[in-house]
C-alpha cells in the first residue's frame, strides 16, 4: 500500500488499533482524506467517540463504515452534531446508539441537513417531542434528500387519503423506516396488492395509519404467502379481506410460529369454526398460552359457552368478573 507521510502515520495507527490489512486498505480506497489527515487529530477524534458513549469495542466497527469521521474538524463538525442529537434523546445513550447504527450521521451538517430534517417532519406534524425518536431509531433519515426521497413518500401518502393535519406525521412516528423506501419498488405494488384483496380505501388508510409497517413488506415473499395460507384454510376472498381490514399484522406474522398454531388451538382444542376468527380478526393478536389456552381452560371447566370476542376482548380481572370467577383472582 502506498502512502504518503500522513498516510503512513494512519497506517500505523490503524494497525495499533487492531485493524487487519484489507479493512486498513479498504478504508484509504473509501476515504481519500485519511491520507492527509494527522495521527493526532485521528486519535483525538476517536477519543471523542469512547467519550460519548460508544462502546470501544464497536468504535472499530464505526470507524471502519465512516472512515471520514477520523477526518473531521472535533470542533467545527462532530461536537456540534453530537450537541444537537444530544438535544433530542429522551434517555442517555440514544445518540450513541444512533452513531453506532448508522455512523455516517456523524459526517453530516447540523445546519445542511439535520435543521431542514427538523422542520420538514415537524411541517407534517410530527410533535416536537417525537423528532429524537424518529431520528435516533432511523438515524439514515439525515443521508436522505427533503426534495428527491423523502417529498415522493410524503405525496404516495398523500394520495392514498392521508391528507389530514398530522396523520403523515403520525405514520412517521410510528414507522420512520417507512420513508426509506421506494414509492415505485415497495409501497405501491403493496398498496396495489392490499386493494386487490378487497380492502376499500378507508380499510387501507387504517391500515397505514396503524400498522405502517405492513406497506413496507414484500408482496411475493411475505404478503402473498400468508394471503395463500389463509384461503387454504378455508377463508374466502371476502373473509380475507376482514381479516386484514381488521388485524393488518395477519399478513406479516409467521404462518409457522403464529397463524398456524391458533387456527389448529381454535379448531382442534376449542371446537369453534374458522369463520369466527373473520367475525374476530385481532384473535390472532392473543398470546396462545398467556390468553387462548389459559382462558379456554377456564371456561370449559366451568362449561360456559361465548364467543371469542366475549371471551378475550377484556383483561383478567374483567373476564373473571364477567362469568362469575372473580374467586380466581386469588
Amino acid at each position: 500500500m502506498e502512502t504518503s507521510g500522513s498516510g503512513n502515520n494512519m497506517l500505523w495507527f490503524f494497525k495499533d488499533k487492531g485493524f487487519d490489512d484489507k479493512v486498513i486498505y479498504d478504508m484509504f480506497k473509501k476515504c481519500n482524506r485519511l491520507e492527509g489527515v494527522k495521527r493526532e487529530v485521528a486519535s483525538e477524534n476517536w477519543a471523542y467517540l469512547k467519550s460519548i458513549g460508544i462502546q470501544e469495542r464497536k468504535i472499530p466497527y464505526v470507524v471502519s463504515r465512516c472512515p471520514k469521521i477520523l477526518t473531521l474538524g472535533l470542533n467545527e463538525k462532530l461536537v456540534p452534531m453530537v450537541g444537537c442529537l444530544e438535544t433530542l434523546e429522551s434517555k442517555p445513550g440514544k445518540v450513541a446508539s444512533a452513531i453506532t447504527k448508522f455512523p455516517h450521521l456523524l459526517s453530516h451538517s447540523v445546519e445542511e441537513k439535520l435543521c431542514p430534517l427538523l422542520a420538514y417532519f415537524q411541517a407534517l406534524g410530527v410533535p416536537e417531542k417525537q423528532l429524537g425518536k424518529i431520528i435516533l431509531l432511523n438515524p439514515r433519515l439525515v443521508s436522505y434528500s427533503i426534495e428527491s426521497k423523502l417529498m415522493q413518500v410524503v405525496e404516495f401518502l398523500s394520495g392514498l387519503g392521508l391528507t389530514k393535519d398530522g396523520m403523515i406525521g403520525k405514520v412517521l412516528v410510528k414507522y420512520p423506516f417507512i420513508m426509506g423506501y421506494s414509492v415505485g419498488k415497495r409501497l405501491r405494488p403493496t398498496a396495489d396488492f392490499l386493494k386487490s384483496l378487497g380492502l376499500s380505501e378507508a380499510d387501507l388508510q387504517r391500515v397505514v395509519t396503524n400498522f405502517p409497517e405492513i406497506l413496507c413488506r414484500d408482496v411475493s415473499k411475505v404478503l402473498t404467502p400468508n394471503a395463500d395460507y389463509l384461503r387454504s384454510r378455508g377463508f374466502d376472498g371476502r373473509q380475507v379481506a376482514a381479516l386484514v381490514a381488521g388485524y393488518p399484522p395477519v399478513l406479516i406474522k409467521s404462518v409457522k410460529n403464529s397463524l398456524e398454531p391458533r387456527i389448529r388451538f381454535l379448531v382442534e382444542v376449542m371446537d369453534r369454526r374458522i369463520n369466527e376468527i373473520a367475525e374476530y380478526p385481532v384473535f390472532f393478536k392473543h398470546g396462545l398460552k398467556k390468553r387462548l389456552e389459559s382462558r379456554q381452560k377456564i371456561l370449559k371447566k366451568r362449561n360456559i359457552a361465548c364467543s371469542l370476542n366475549e371471551m378475550l376482548d377484556c383483561n383478567q380481572q374483567k373476564f373473571l368478573t364477567k362469568f362469575g370467577l372473580i374467586e380466581n383472582l386469588a
